[in-house]
């Protein structure tokens, strides 16, 4: 079967991959420690920002939108990016745009990191969501370049998967340990080694990979991918910071809009940026679908325990980010173990499994209360942990095996947004419900309007306005505050739970048959 894999993937590369067909590349290994250095990186970039914001801010004194587009720019720039840099890498050289990418991203992670202005924060935080949507397309498809045993490529896959999962309860650990020690800017100036060390070691060791006849690169396309996606993150965003306003349902209109253009375009252009026909396979629509979730439940989650620890808890930044390391954990261990299991269980007793683990953890915090105790908390982000690495991992699979191996970039894509949207969505749709009960609780007796006001826009927001209070109008207000928080919390883990138990239902019967590409005889 081996033989097979390798037979019909020499078939379908480009001639200058001749010599590196052998199932047994060497230096692979080494090869892929670099390329998950580099996702790891992107991931911990995406969450590491949020302990900084209250130094940042009292840096360069943001106005309360300038912080949000601060945070939001990065995440909504990476998914608009994903499909287009995917094809991109399949018609320029995986390698090349990989390479360039991390020069890019060393960069600019040195302006973000000395910006000295909202703007130009801003305007760093957005390159570097350019840089990083060329990064983690390319490393996936690489990996199926580096590894052309599929038992090996599973293996990879999990390595890779567990980073890209652990690399949201990673984040809060780094940021921790640096502000602790050094300025807001040194989260940012950690990613100049690792990408370093990933060009210098990448154009050693990295084979170089691309579609041999990949048409020309359709920038109307490119254009309506990017406003299509950023469109409906922002109106997820902004639904869940500021409910339906009219920019909401403008962006929400837009990007709906665009999208359906995109699909249609695609459907006609004879080398498509992205071909939408993959989709016609069942496996390949519900491992999609089943990463997205995947991915909500974990991002919720540990976004809003990180709160919980500092705000509700008392925990410092490095205390909370020690407290979610389970899930970081529980992911690294079920991706390094997820092919095999699959291909001794089946691959929808895994994705099923792993996703009905998250709906249980989840549902497990809705028994949360400002004094519960970590073995709970800690036994949950476990679970959640080992369900997201089982399901992430094995669908990463499922997507890549399932298209020939020139559209490698454009499926590990697919994969890619699917992670970027379920990160988002996590965080704003969870959001929402626990904003919209959190901003119900009612004012203790005696506090000023305006810090009622300033109290009821976050948990953060109520314990910075107390401060200004007597002490015993100060305790009530925080009081109020983390009490509607847990309860909004509460509420949130109970619809994600249910979200992601729904999942794990349709995933078992539409994975039904599905298996990993030697089991599948390719």
């Amino acid at each position: 079967m081996i033989t097979d894999t390798v037979r019909h993937e020499k078939g379908a590369g480009n001639p200058g991959e001749s010599h590196i067909e052998g199932a047994r590349r060497p230096g692979r290994w080494l090869a892929l420690g670099v390329l998950v250095l580099a996702v790891l990186l992107v991931a911990v970039d995406a969450t590491v920002l949020g302990l900084a914001t209250p130094f940042l801010s009292e840096d360069l004194k943001p106005t309360g939108t300038q912080l949000l587009w601060i945070g939001d720019v990065y995440s909504f720039v990476i998914a608009g990016l994903l499909v287009s840099m995917g094809s991109l890498g399949d018609r320029i050289g995986r390698k090349k745009l990989l390479l360039t990418g991390a020069t890019a991203f060393g960069a600019v992670s040195v302006l973000t990191a000395y910006a000295t202005s909202p703007e130009l924060m801003i305007v760093a935080r957005a390159l570097l969501g350019v840089a990083g949507a060329t990064l983690m397309p390319s490393t996936l498809a690489l990996i199926r370049n580096l590894f052309h045993d599929p038992r090996e490529r599973s293996l990879a896959i999990g390595v890779w998967g567990a980073m890209a999962s652990a690399g949201a309860a990673v984040g809060p650990v780094v940021g921790g340990i640096l502000l602790e020690h050094f300025w807001w800017g040194s989260v940012f100036l950690i990613n100049l080694p690792v990408m370093a060390v990933l060009v210098v070691v990448g154009v050693k060791l990295l084979p170089e990979s691309k579609n041999p006849d990949p048409g020309p690169w359709d920038l109307l396309s490119v254009g309506l991918s990017l406003i299509g996606m950023i469109g409906i993150v922002y109106a997820i965003k902004e639904l869940a910071s500021a409910g339906a306003t009219p920019g909401a349902a403008v962006a929400a209109v837009l990007g709906v809009g665009s999208l359906a253009w995109f699909v249609r375009r695609q459907l006609t252009l004879p080398t498509p940026l992205l071909d939408m026909r993959l989709f016609r396979n069942r496996g390949l629509s519900a491992a999609v679908v089943a990463d997205l979730l995947t991915v909500l439940g974990l991002s919720g989650l540990v976004f809003f325990l990180s709160q919980f620890f500092q705000l509700v808890q008392g925990r410092s930044p490095l205390e909370a980010g020690l407290a979610e390391l389970p899930a970081a954990v529980g992911a690294v261990t079920a991706g390094l173990i997820a092919g095999r299991a699959a291909r001794r269980f089946s691959v929808r007793v895994v994705v099923a499994g792993g996703l009905a683990a998250i709906g249980l953890a989840l549902g497990a915090l809705t028994f949360l209360g400002q004094a519960t105790g970590y073995p709970l908390l800690g036994a949950s982000l476990l679970v959640v942990g080992t369900g997201a690495g089982f399901a992430f991992t094995v669908t990463a699979d499922v997507i890549l095996s399932s298209v020939p191996k020139e559209q490698a970039g454009a499926a590990s894509a697919v994969s890619e947004t699917a992670y970027e949207l379920g990160a988002a969505l996590g965080i704003a749709l969870l959001g929402s419900i626990v904003t919209g009960v959190y901003r119900d609780f009612t004012t203790p007796a005696g506090v000023p309007s305006g810090t009622a006001a300033a109290a009821h826009e976050s948990l953060g927001g109520a314990v910075e306005a107390a401060a200004g209070l007597a002490p015993d109008r100060a305790e009530a207000l925080v009081s109020a505050a983390q009490v509607a928080f847990v309860d909004g919390l509460r509420i949130a883990s109970g619809i994600g739970a249910a979200v992601l138990l729904a999942t794990a239902v349709a995933a078992w019967f539409l994975l039904k048959g599905q298996k990993l590409a030697d089991d599948a005889g390719h």
